[in-house]
């Protein structure tokens, strides 16, 4: 649209609406046109932790004041551990209830027999267990025989146990056992050892 002068070319809304092509005519008919929106994403069903689902939508929403409901929250009925610091306690590859059976047994056998052949993990786990019956029978009231009789299987080993131990390690403070270490296990080459009463 070019003018040739300045004073007869007058600028009007009319006129730019005459040189525009139509466009009500376009938005009047939505049959013509399909518009295709992109899917959203799915959220994974994944463990996400404690990564907030939408960081940027949730900060731009005027009611979030914290993070607390972006996080998911995880409750499968477990609780959340850190890391083992400090706790030596050997597992031996079993849960908590054959664990103990199994160092209750060890004990029984090693203040029956007073010296027993197995693993050196199984017998560093014992050693303490031994040393607190020994100290347990060097008391020898009745609350520690009771005590005594609730860990070790066999009710006689107990009584003897009760009875010899104050003769024989009366003057001792602790360190009843002695780990010796031997070949390894002919099967699996497992280290061995045997432990025994002082």
């Amino acid at each position: 649209m070019a003018c040739g002068s300045s004073a007869s070319c007058t600028w009007s809304m009319a006129t730019l609406r005459s040189a525009l092509p139509s466009l009500p005519s376009l938005l009047c008919a939505p049959s013509r046109i399909t518009l295709t929106r992109p899917k959203p994403m799915p959220i994974l069903p994944s463990f996400t932790g404690l990564a907030p689902l939408s960081p940027l939508l949730s900060l731009s929403s005027p009611e979030s004041t914290s993070f607390e409901h972006n996080f998911t929250i995880i409750d499968n009925g477990g609780r959340i551990s850190a890391m083992r610091h400090g706790r030596r306690v050997p597992k031996l590859n079993r849960p908590p209830d054959q664990r103990r059976a199994l160092l209750r047994g060890l004990t029984t056998q090693l203040l029956k027999y007073g010296r027993i052949k197995t693993t050196r993990a199984r017998a560093s786990a014992m050693r303490k267990y031994v040393d607190k019956m020994i100290t347990l029978a060097k008391d020898g009231s009745l609350h520690k025989r009771r005590q005594a009789l609730g860990f070790i299987y066999e009710k006689q080993i107990v009584h003897a146990l009760f009875a010899e131990v104050p003769d024989r390690y009366g003057d001792r403070n602790g360190g009843y056992t002695r780990i010796i270490r031997t070949l390894p296990r002919r099967g699996d080459n497992a280290p061995m050892a045997y432990i025994e009463l002082v």
